[in-house]
């Protein structure tokens, strides 16, 4: 059996800091209309780790960017509301906001950061790293650079740099590519954030860098008491590391529940899909890796049923008409599928 290291009570107990409640984005593309987040809502406890997880192109990121207005200028919210609660309880709406308020600035940045991708697409080349982490404390705190200095050489000490007063003054082709990850997490933590959003944060990384900035990010979380959403296609890292996990496809949570609950009782397919595509140390040499047939439809098409059905091993007639009712078992694991809805075919 699974087990986590918060158990389902603590979870069910924790203040929640984020709310979605029915988000939907799309993009503008020609005369295309691209349905990139379809009706997603989830909730995010204090000091816990949320896991997004699904294949590439299934919406993980726009959520991400939605939640913090960070789209390009295709892209917009066209339906829900995200609602931000800071430590004295008050509430930001910031699906309200214009993506480039006053407000939404204040909150993105200082109450919540992100952790990018590439930083090597992140990081200024020509600018030591030491300004540009300081940059973020500046803008939002009313801080002296001497007093920001500091602050970022004791991130930067808390992240296992050695000789930190050093390195403040180094730039990004002095670090290698673990390291540069490093950095982008002092870029977003520099403010101790209450939500910190790490999008594929180790995807170029080594398996031994991996685990390392990993690690950091869970003792960050402990430390700090920080609630975390982490973007991944990886089934492993989830497992390892998160208290809850949201399984989506093609902008819509299929899943989700505790990794408790997700990893030992799956209930969608596509959720048994991709756990059965991870690799297996104890495989023999001769066993094939199981994989999902097929590939992740066009965004822009419109379904009248389950997007998964064409793939799906276990489809019935219903999913192909038909958009599944959410269905919740044990309190807080919920699925998208008409296998478990009395009445249907087979179901």
């Amino acid at each position: 059996m699974f087990s986590t290291r918060s158990s389902r009570d603590e979870i069910l107990n924790n203040k929640i800091v984020l709310k979605v409640e029915n988000l939907q984005t799309k993009f503008k593309v020609g005369k295309r209309t691209v349905h990139a987040v379809n009706d997603v809502s989830f909730e995010l406890k204090k000091g816990t780790m949320l896991g997004i997880v699904g294949e590439s192109g299934c919406g993980k990121s726009v959520t991400a960017h939605s939640i913090i207005q960070l789209l390009p200028k295709a892209g917009y919210i066209s339906n829900g509301t995200v609602r931000y609660y800071d430590n004295n309880d008050r509430e930001y709406i910031l699906s309200d906001y214009d993506r480039n308020s006053k407000e939404i600035r204040a909150v993105r940045g200082e109450e919540i950061a992100m952790i990018f991708q590439d930083p090597l697409a992140s990081l200024d080349p020509v600018y030591r790293i030491g300004p540009q982490i300081a940059e973020n404390l500046l803008e939002h705190e009313k801080l002296s650079k001497k007093e920001a200095f500091h602050r970022v050489v004791s991130m930067l000490a808390e992240l296992g740099f050695s000789r930190p007063e050093e390195r403040y003054y180094d730039y990004p082709h002095n670090f290698s590519g673990g390291m540069k990850q490093r950095v982008m997490i002092a870029i977003a933590m520099i403010c101790n954030p209450s939500i910190l959003i790490a999008d594929e944060p180790t995807t170029a990384l080594d398996v031994t860098i991996q685990a390392q900035i990993l690690s950091l990010m869970k003792k960050l979380q402990e430390t700090h008491n920080t609630s975390t959403i982490l973007i991944t296609h990886n089934m492993g890292i989830i497992a390892e590391t998160c208290d809850e996990v949201a399984v989506i496809y093609m902008g819509r949570i299929v899943e989700f529940g505790t990794v408790e609950q997700v990893f030992n009782t799956p209930l969608h397919p596509y959720t048994k899909a991709l756990l059965k595509s991870v690799p297996v140390l104890s495989s023999g040499p001769r066993e094939k890796l199981a994989y999902i047939p097929g590939a992740t439809p066009d965004g822009s098409e419109v379904f009248t049923g389950c997007a998964f059905e064409a793939r799906c091993e276990f489809a019935i007639p219903v999913c192909k008409n038909k958009l599944p009712v959410e269905k919740t078992f044990d309190k807080t694991h919920r699925v998208q599928c008409w296998l478990y809805e009395k009445g249907s075919e087979n179901g």
